[in-house]
């Protein structure tokens, strides 16, 4: 049975929003919602990680444990990463590192369960996941992340061979090609605790820098990223799944009670 932890790494600098974990939803903070729906579902240690000590003060009001890490990081997943090392000094404690990010108000956490079967099935170094798109303006859109992983009919889970902001795989004979979605990346992702300590050693890659995808680092030095299928990850289906805007906030504020 692996040593499961899920962490929840938070910033309060958003452009769009600012302070946002901080901003009331009916009564609770949008930090506090996360990590409720967190607890509930999510097996093992559940820790914020943050680069602000205004999220700790706020974590210590609900009870969560939280970990201060350098705000100067450059991603969730540097800052996770800092906090597992701060947490687990010797990496002898935890087995697998989930990384739900922390504006994700109506993500539902058990989205993760079946990634962390995966890794343990697999020995993937993360797992991560994605939706089919066929809407041809949002294959295009370059901020739809493309997996590119090569499923045959039927198929829910393979190995990913790319990530691009491109339109990809390219479809040369599609009335010969009866299986040719696109699949749409939903960046949840499910760590190999080693690997994760392993990937934030690595320096920025070629392609990573190109396309500012940092799940490029870890294919470019040949590690194993294993993507499923899903059809919904919403908690209520009506909600935004996370909250960047301030009508996103609203319209959180409708459905979420």
């Amino acid at each position: 049975m692996s040593n499961i932890i899920t962490m929840i790494p938070v910033r309060l600098a958003a452009t769009r929003l600012p302070n946002k974990p901080l901003l009331d939803i009916n009564g609770k903070t949008l930090i506090q919602r996360v990590y409720e729906n967190v607890r509930k579902y999510m097996p093992g240690d559940v820790v914020v990680a943050s680069g602000d000590q205004a999220i700790l003060d706020e974590c210590a009001k609900f009870g969560a444990k939280a970990v201060l890490t350098d705000p100067s990081l450059p991603s969730g997943t540097d800052r996770i990463a800092a906090a597992l090392k701060e947490l687990d000094p010797e990496g002898n404690k935890y087995d697998i590192v989930v990384n739900f990010q922390g504006d994700n108000i109506n993500v539902d956490p058990r989205v993760n369960l079946p990634l962390i079967e995966m890794v343990e099935r697999t020995g993937c170094d993360i797992a991560t996941c994605g939706m089919v798109i066929t809407d041809k303006e949002a294959v295009e859109n370059p901020n739809n992340v493309k997996i590119v992983m090569g499923l045959r009919e039927g198929e829910k889970e393979g190995r990913c061979l790319y990530f691009t902001r491109a339109a990809a795989p390219y479809i040369r004979n599609p009335e010969k090609t009866p299986n040719h979605d696109f699949y749409h990346h939903i960046g949840i992702y499910v760590f190999k605790a080693a690997s994760l300590r392993k990937i934030v050693s690595l320096p920025v890659g070629v392609l990573e820098a190109r396309e500012s995808l940092e799940q490029l680092r870890t294919l470019e030095n040949g590690m194993y990223i294993r993507a499923m299928l899903i059809e919904e990850m919403k908690l209520i289906k009506e909600a935004p799944a996370d909250i960047n805007t301030p009508e996103e906030l609203e319209e959180a504020k409708k459905w979420i009670k």
